[in-house]
This record gives structure tokens, C-alpha cells and sequence, in this order.
């Protein structure tokens, strides 16, 4: 009789087949904090159903294909004809579908839309993040968009609608349209004011012909996309539809797709306008200033997008570790893989919190609300997604060699987990938007003072924290070398005021004594060992049936 040599034990099973949304603590205490009661039980009700779609086997399966098989990009058809299609695998439909009939690009007109929309878009982006591009550009087209209020009837109703449409085909013939976003040019990048495509206006009803190459064209299969170019009277904004109204195809040449790191599922192209007709949205000259609102809003989403998937991998590393046996018990009852993942749950429930915190003012839409995100968006922004790739790279760790194959999904987590520092403005650039946000709004200052101001008294580490980060902000010399450093401290300690509020004290002392207070190493796990480590784990392990 043949020996067995291949029993299969100590192995842990696929993290499927479990509610995101209920399973996260901290988002759905964040849902509950932020929604006013009358709209709370349809809320948690359409989270709870995309929660459990997200942790299923059919929509890990569905990320997997999406990935596997990348978009394909079709210049021209059999006849040589010039068609300029993006072709993708049916999961990338399935998955696309899914999110817009869940509402992830409709958040402007409904009640606490935006916190909806926030934690729905953190719920769905860990089943896959690439096709979160298209949500993302869509939702934020429309406070552009409403700069002119013909485009915004004409558009916004598409744009918000709940109804997934793939094809080619004139808006007005579809129930729902996604758009996408061209600003970057080769020889400028970040750099927008250096662009170089042309518009020529036709006439005075605000059409123009465009003229000119975009080096970083995002979502390219889109419907419709929101363009700078160089008008008569400056730099302005355009909206370039892919089909005119009589069925022709826009003139719309995608030279290549670019070949990327990770979001491998999402085609994004270098495109050429020859005579390409378009739309102006605003006034002539003012295209940055009419297109900032959509920076802003995708800005959040980075926020949003990078605190989904440090969430997802900080489950996977929580529940391989409940799993795992290693040195005669499990891995989650060792004292420092509970000091590792204890480390990693703070940051991405300091970042889930921050996201949501964002959202909700969003949503009372105040004036002191908007002062307030003028500083703290491009500070989140900044922090959170840099701090996405550390934890990441840290949590497949966790899972040691079973974390370094694709099958275990950690590898795309980490390929992804770059992106969203780069996109819409890297490290540097939201830097430099904080300081002009000290230098020219002195609102957004003190509105950000009286928000961290809340928590005051409440931990001593928090306030020796702030009053440092006001020492800095009175110093105002090298204050440019400074700006990482300022903002860093910026971002650490709004974290920490939500956290102090908000959380369960094992987390805020955690997180005070850590990031405030300096008792912390340079890398994960070397958190105070006193600490209510193992309290913090339990709270963030992902709870399967």
C-alpha cells in the first residue's frame, strides 16, 4: 500500500462567506455615529447586503478573473476601422454592476449620502479595488458638472443613477453613464498649468474642438470624460463625450494602455484629440478652480479606497493568525504576533474613522464643515495612503510564505496599495495644498483647531499633541522642508481626537501612547507590551459564520 505523503492539515481556510460591513467595528459604529435616526435602519439595512456580497466566494472570484484577465484594448475593427474599445472580462462587468446598483456613485442628493456612499465604497472596494476608478471619477464629476446648470440636468441624473449600461452608446440613451478624467499631459503632470491641448470655441453656445494628447487618461471606457485644455480666455474645463448625440463616434484615439504596477483590472490610456468636440463647463479660463471640487471629493476617496484595503489585509492577517497554529498554539495567542496585529488594527481603524469623520461633513455641508476640509482632506489624503503600503506589506507578512503566492490575494493588496498615495496629487503636492490652506484661509485653520480642540483634557498625550503641532504652526521658517513633517503631525493628531471621542479606550490609549505620546519603535509590533493588546485584536477580527 502506497504511503500518503500529501495530508493536508494546519492549512487555513479562504476568509469568505462574512459580512465587511457588520464584521468592521469601526465602520459600522462610524454608520451609526454619523447617520441621523430616521435615515439609519435603510442605511445599515443596503450596507448589510453589500457587506455580505463583498465577503462572498463569488465576489472574491470575481476580483481574481478581473485581475487575471486585464482590459484589452481594440484600435480599429476587421474592416480597419477606427473603434478605440477597451474590452474587459465579464467580472469586471459583474463587479462594476454591482457597485452602481448599490449607489457607490450616488452621494449628492440623498440624506447622509455621502456617509452612505463612503462606507459602501469601503465595504466594496475590498472584494476589488481597480474598478473603484470609474465609481470614484463618476461620483465626483457632478459638483464640477454643476457649475453649469444645463450640463448638471442634462448629466447628473445619469451620472447618480443606479443602473449599469456597458457599451458605447449617446448618453441620453442610456439609464446610466460613468465618466472618467484627462488633466495630465507629458510634459507636465501634477504640473496642469504647463498643459498644452487646444479648444477652439464653434460657436458661442459653449462647444469647442480640442486638439491635443493626454499622457494619463483614467477609465478610458467611460462614457463621457472631464478634460483641461487651453481655451482663448486660459486653461479650461471640458466635458468630452465619447458618442455624439446622433451616434457617431467622438473623435477619441486611445494610443496604448498603460502597463501598471497594480489596478490591473482598470485601463488606463494615453489618448490624442484631433478635432474633438466637446463642451465648455464653467468659464473660460477658470478650469482649475471649476474642476478642484472633483480633486477634492477623489481625493476622499483615496482616503476612503486606501482605508478599505489596509482594512481587508489587516482581516486577512487577523484571521490567519486565529487560524494558524505554529510553535505549539495558535499564532493570534503569541504575545508579539498580538503586538503585530495590534499595531496594524490602530492604523486602519484610525484610518476607517478619519474616512468616515470626512464623509459626514460632507454631508452637514456647513461652512464651518467646508473650512474644515480644506485642511484636513489633503492632510488625511496624505497620511493614510502613505501609511496604506506599511501596513499592507506588514499584514502579508503575517501569513509568511502563504502571503508571498497570488492565491492568497495579498499580493494585490500590496500592488494596489501605492496607488492612491500618487493618484490626484502625490506626497509632495498635498503638502504644499495644506500650507496654502495655513497661509490663505485662516477658517480652515481654526476650524480644524476647534475640531481636535473636542477631545481636549480627555488624554494628556493628546494634549501635549496638539500643543507641539501649534508650537510648529507658529514657526514659520523652513517651512516648506517642513511640510511632511507638519503634516504628518496634522493628520496623527485629528486621528487621534476621533479615536479619544470615539473608540473603545484599549484602542485610543493604544493609539495615544503609540503615535502621540512616542512610546513606539520604527516598524509594526513594537507597541507598548502593558497595552490591551489582545482586546484590540478581537475587535478587529473579522467575524465568519
Amino acid at each position: 500500500m502506497a504511503a500518503t505523503t500529501h495530508t493536508v492539515t494546519n492549512q487555513v481556510p479562504p476568509l469568505v462567506g462574512y459580512d465587511v460591513f457588520a464584521s468592521d467595528l469601526a465602520l459600522s459604529e462610524a454608520v451609526e455615529r454619523h447617520i441621523v435616526p430616521g435615515v439609519l435602519p435603510g442605511a445599515l439595512e443596503e450596507l448589510g447586503e453589500l457587506g455580505r456580497s463583498a465577503g462572498s466566494a463569488q465576489a472574491r472570484e470575481w476580483g481574481e478573473q478581473a485581475n487575471a484577465y486585464p482590459p484589452v484594448l481594440r484600435t480599429h475593427d476587421r474592416y480597419g476601422h477606427r473603434i478605440d474599445e477597451v474590452e474587459f472580462h465579464p467580472a469586471w462587468h459583474r463587479l462594476l454592476g454591482h457597485a452602481v446598483e448599490a449607489g457607490l456613485t450616488d452621494a449628492w442628493g440623498r440624506p447622509a449620502g455621502h456617509v452612505r456612499r463612503a462606507a459602501g465604497f469601503l465595504v466594496w472596494t475590498q472584494a476589488e479595488a481597480g474598478h473603484g476608478c470609474p465609481l470614484s471619477m463618476t461620483h465626483a464629476a457632478v459638483p464640477a458638472l454643476r457649475t453649469d446648470p444645463a450640463l448638471a440636468a442634462e448629466w447628473e441624473p445619469l451620472l447618480t443613477s443606479h443602473a449599469y449600461e456597458e457599451g458605447l452608446r449617446p448618453a441620453g440613451q442610456k439609464s446610466g453613464v460613468l465618466l472618467g478624467m484627462g488633466m495630465t499631459e507629458k510634459q507636465g503632470g501634477t504640473d496642469v498649468r504647463s498643459n498644452t491641448t487646444r479648444a477652439e470655441p464653434l460657436s458661442g453656445k459653449g462647444e469647442y474642438l480640442l486638439t491635443g494628447h493626454k499622457w494619463f487618461c483614467s477609465a478610458p471606457m467611460s462614457d463621457g470624460f472631464l478634460v483641461l485644455a487651453r481655451a482663448p480666455g486660459g486653461l479650461s474645463c471640458f466635458l468630452v463625450p465619447r458618442v455624439l448625440p446622433d451616434g457617431t463616434r467622438n473623435v477619441f484615439a486611445i494610443q496604448r494602455l498603460k502597463d501598471k504596477l497594480g489596478n490591473r483590472s482598470n485601463a488606463s490610456g494615453e489618448v490624442e484629440f484631433d478635432g474633438t468636440w466637446a463642451r465648455r463647463v464653467g468659464e473660460e479660463g477658470r478650469g482649475v478652480r471649476t474642476i478642484i471640487e472633483m480633486v477634492a471629493a477623489t481625493r476622499l476617496d483615496c482616503v476612503v479606497g486606501s482605508a478599505a484595503l489596509m482594512r481587508q489585509a489587516v482581516a486577512q492577517a487577523i484571521h490567519h493568525s486565529a487560524y494558524r497554529g505554529a510553535f505549539g498554539g495558535l499564532l493570534i495567542d503569541k504575545p508579539l504576533m498580538r503586538n503585530v496585529l495590534a499595531d496594524l488594527a490602530l492604523e486602519s481603524e484610525a484610518a476607517t474613522v478619519l474616512a468616515m469623520r470626512l464623509a459626514s461633513a460632507y454631508d452637514t455641508d456647513t461652512e464651518e464643515e467646508r473650512a474644515f476640509l480644506r485642511l484636513a482632506v489633503p492632510a488625511a489624503k496624505y497620511w493614510v495612503t502613505k501609511r496604506c503600503t506599511a501596513v499592507v506589506g506588514e499584514a502579508l507578512e503575517c501569513l509568511g510564505g502563504n502571503g508571498y503566492v497570488e492565491e492568497s490575494g495579498m499580493p494585490r493588496l500590496l500592488r494596489e496599495a501605492p496607488l492612491n498615495s500618487i493618484w490626484e496629487g502625490s506626497g509632495n503636492v498635498q503638502a504644499l495644498d495644506v500650507l496654502r490652506a495655513l497661509q490663505r484661509e485662516p477658517k480652515a485653520l481654526n476650524a480644524f483647531l476647534r475640531e481636535v480642540g473636542k477631545a481636549r483634557g480627555a488624554d494628556h498625550r493628546l494634549d501635549a499633541a496638539i500643543k507641539g503641532l501649534l508650537t510648529e504652526l507658529a514657526d514659520l521658517e523652513g517651512i516648506e522642508a517642513r511640510a511632511r513633517r507638519l503634516v504628518e503631525r496634522i493628520a496623527l493628531v485629528l486621528q487621534g481626537s476621533l479615536l479619544v471621542r470615539w473608540a473603545p479606550p484599549e484602542v485610543s490609549d493604544a493609539f495615544c501612547a503609540s503615535r502621540l505620546g512616542g512610546d513606539w519603535g520604527s516598524a509594526f509590533g513594537t507597541l507598548p507590551h502593558s497595552l490591551d493588546l489582545a482586546s484590540v485584536v478581537v475587535r478587529a477580527r473579522p467575524a465568519v459564520a
